[in-house]
């Protein structure tokens, strides 16, 4: 069975329309497209009567797409029978509180049930939406728990890539602000106002012309801290249309920030992990010419 995008042309619901296009197909096999095939508008909807609208997309996935989801889409850039690092794409959740959401999470559990594995994804830390890179999942939730509890003597390196507007100077810092969230997103201060304590070190890789390729490390983490930190230094990150430029003329067609290090001691282990994916070459394409 190939991937499949079909076009709503009439109200019906959604077991009707799996009923109409798959005529030939048994009971249990429908059902099984129902419960894990079925994508509109980027959620995994599995609601037998979920009302379908003239004009919707519903899109059924084949099994090429399926065996593919986690190599393909969503490398696995390491595991073993506790932990998961995938180089999470753009454009995906980190996790929702919406369970029809596709996430790495939802993606990870399909993975795990397709292994006929009991086990199931908790999250370790987030990576915006928009945000590609290295991502770390546990397996059980008292390995998540210990990476929650002692998450800074365990990661001892969670570095990124970014192309910022502009060089910042001086060439290398570190930014130390607390940041707030309000309902337009993230506010920095420089005291004490009851945030949080945000820490960010940069150093400026290369340069050329309105473009510099910028290398951070995080001393915490905090929601949209890199982004919010380059703001403050005057050179946001090219494509970020909460915390750059208006007038963003970017060549990139995304935001430019990838997690390219996560080094951490294994908490069951107790063996250092040294992780690493390349710079997206769309990024360093741009020193090139």
């Amino acid at each position: 069975m190939k991937t499949i995008e079909i076009e709503v042309k009439e109200p019906i619901k959604l077991l009707e329309l799996i009923d109409k296009k798959f005529p030939d197909f048994s009971r249990t096999k429908k059902k099984e497209i129902l419960a894990h095939r079925v994508i509109i508008a980027s959620r995994r909807i599995t609601q037998y009567d979920f009302p379908l609208h003239e004009g919707m997309k519903v899109i059924i996935e084949g099994d090429e797409d399926r065996n593919k989801m986690m190599h393909g889409k969503m490398p696995v850039v390491f595991e073993d029978r506790y932990l998961m690092v995938v180089d999470k794409p753009v454009g995906l959740l980190s996790n929702s509180k919406f369970p029809n959401d596709i996430t790495v999470i939802t993606e990870i559990n399909d993975y795990l049930i397709k292994r006929r594995s009991r086990q199931r994804a908790h999250i370790v830390h987030r990576l915006d939406r928009d945000t590609s890179g290295l991502l770390l999942v546990a397996k059980t939730k008292e390995v998540a728990r210990q990476f929650e509890e002692d998450w800074k003597e365990r990661v001892f390196d969670r570095s990124y890539i970014a192309v910022t507007w502009g060089a910042p100077v001086p060439a290398t810092g570190t930014v130390r602000s607390w940041l707030t969230d309000n309902e337009y997103g993230v506010v920095s201060s420089p005291t004490d106002n009851g945030g949080k304590l945000a820490i960010t070190h940069y150093k400026t890789l290369n340069k050329k012309g309105p473009y510099a390729l910028v290398k951070m490390n995080l001393e915490t983490g905090r929601r949209n801290q890199i982004r919010v930190h380059m703001r403050e230094l005057g050179h946001p990150l090219l494509k970020d249309p909460i915390y750059g430029y208006r007038d963003d003329k970017s060549p990139l067609k995304r935001l430019a920030l990838h997690a390219y290090r996560l080094y951490f001691v294994h908490p069951v282990t107790g063996k250092e992990i040294k992780l690493e994916t390349p710079f997206p070459p769309e990024f360093t394409s741009l020193f090139d010419k």
